[in-house]
């Protein structure tokens, strides 16, 4: 009789899971009709050229940047992108920031596009091609800040050119926020939301970098993915420390310093945090996986039963998929001692941690300290910030960033995600609850490598539909 009603249960069990999958289907939705665009191509490209000659390298080292350097990009501007210059204003905010204002027709809530015209260092010698100096080959343009992120801001800023230049004036205030000093964590975009604050400006839309159109990337999807994040992790920079008496390597202690961080580095690593199924992670796997293959379909449609599944297969591959659901550790730093054959009278590893939504620095921090469980070795937060809020899907900033991005790559999905680095929208938590990522761009993972690393270069065409991109924005503001 027992075994009648655990195959009863179970029949139950399989066609409650087959019917959940088979309605998991994309959403009918009505083919939206898109208006081609035109704009200057020649003059777009060429000026995002002009912006890439620029080597705005910042630095944590003040004495290490090259403040000629952003001065001439700036000045660069009203050649650039004349129109926006007779019809917007601009102002400059301390710590490099700039921030235009193309006044609309009607007052309104104002949308903010923002951007950030420093870049970080390179490794000259590594690379194929002269780092800054915009050369084209291939179809592609070759330099530092073609990625991450000179092509947003000139995508911006020439999609504004083009659009005076025929006449277009926006219902409501746009507002270009960009900042030199994105990568150092500057305050340049602080200074920018303490001008909103302090004004009562309160965004529609606030968007900045983030995702983009990518193909491959999650499981069972062949049509490529535009995602758009609504959150970025928190970050935390742990250092892990131990100190000795120091001696001759010849006679050491059972566990040198550099042994007990080494044991506190694969306890950790080999006790993951628990995974989090966020707001953005369902539903990114609500659009996603709808159009995913049977398998994945019938996961994503019953986490409720295969959610354990899913999180096995992300702790063993690590990966984006991984960095999604839970917060991650990445050890990335050591240093002992000075001589090979003298035991360090202190040792030290750094660990960069980035904080799920439903974590904190806090929470990461005593969970770090009970799995180390070693009173030998001390931690010490050498930075940290929270997780973002969770920005809003249902309302009119979310519409006009995913028409946009549907109307310019054409059948790519458009789903939310969470941000696993981190950006300047994060100073907007309490500004406003429509803050977007999402950086304008297709790219293939050989591009998506080369942004902060060697041989950074974008696709002519790519440049282009930013431009285009930010027009579709533009035009619904």
């Amino acid at each position: 009789m027992i075994a009648w009603i655990i195959l009863a249960v179970l029949a139950v069990l399989i066609a409650l899971i087959l019917i959940r999958t088979a309605l998991f289907r994309p959403k009918e939705e009505k083919e939206a009709a898109y208006e081609e665009i035109s704009f200057d191509r020649e003059a777009a490209l060429s000026a995002l050229a002009a912006l890439v000659r620029c080597r705005t390298v910042s630095s944590e080292d003040h004495a290490k940047e090259d403040d000629a350097e952003f001065e001439k990009l700036v000045a660069l501007l009203p050649a650039l992108y004349p129109n926006v210059f007779e019809t917007c204003t601009l102002q400059r905010l301390p710590d490099r920031a700039l921030l235009f204002t193309w006044k609309g027709s009607e007052p309104g809530k104002p949308a903010v596009l923002m951007a950030h015209y420093d870049v970080v260092p390179v490794e000259e010698e590594n690379w194929e091609v002269p780092p800054f100096e915009a050369l084209i080959r291939d179809g592609a343009m070759w330099g530092r800040g073609t990625l991450d992120t000179k092509s947003t801001f000139n995508g911006i800023l020439s999609a504004a050119e083009n659009l005076i230049a025929q006449g277009f004036t926006p219902l409501h205030d746009i507002y270009f926020a960009f900042s030199g000093g994105e990568e150092v964590n500057g305050l340049g975009a602080v200074h920018i939301v303490e001008y909103f604050t302090e004004r009562g400006i309160e965004p529609e839309l606030v968007l900045d970098e983030g995702g983009a159109v990518v193909e491959n990337v999650f499981p069972g999807v062949s049509k490529p993915c535009g995602l758009v994040g609504i959150a970025e992790k928190g970050m935390m920079n742990l250092e892990f420390s131990v100190k000795s008496s120091g001696g001759h390597a010849s006679a050491p202690a059972p566990h040198t310093p550099i042994g007990k961080l080494s044991a506190a580095c694969t306890r950790v690593e080999n006790r993951p945090f628990r995974a989090h199924f966020t707001r953005p992670a369902l539903e990114m796997f609500d659009t996603l996986g709808r159009n995913s293959s049977f398998v994945y379909r019938m996961i994503f449609a019953n986490l409720w039963a295969f959610g354990w599944i899913l999180d096995l297969i992300c702790r063993k591959s690590g990966g984006e998929l991984n960095a999604l659901l839970r917060t991650t550790v990445a050890f990335t730093q050591m240093q002992g001692s000075k001589a090979p054959n003298v035991l360090p009278p202190s040792a030290s590893m750094v660990a960069n941690l980035r904080l799920n939504p439903q974590d904190s620095v806090r929470g990461a921090l005593g969970r770090i300290r009970a799995v180390v469980k070693d009173p030998d070795v001390e931690l010490k937060v050498l930075r940290s910030f929270e997780p973002s809020p969770i920005s809003r899907t249902d309302c009119e900033g979310w519409r006009r960033v995913s028409s946009a991005v549907s109307g310019t790559w054409r059948g790519c999905l458009v789903a939310p995600y969470l941000m696993v680095q981190c950006s300047d929208s994060r100073h907007y938590r309490k500004l406003s609850d429509k803050v977007y990522r999402f950086s304008a761009m297709d790219l293939t993972k050989e591009e998506r490598a080369s942004i902060h690393g060697n041989n950074e270069h974008i696709r002519l065409d790519t440049a282009c539909r930013a431009v285009e991109f930010f027009i579709r924005v533009m035009k619904q503001c």
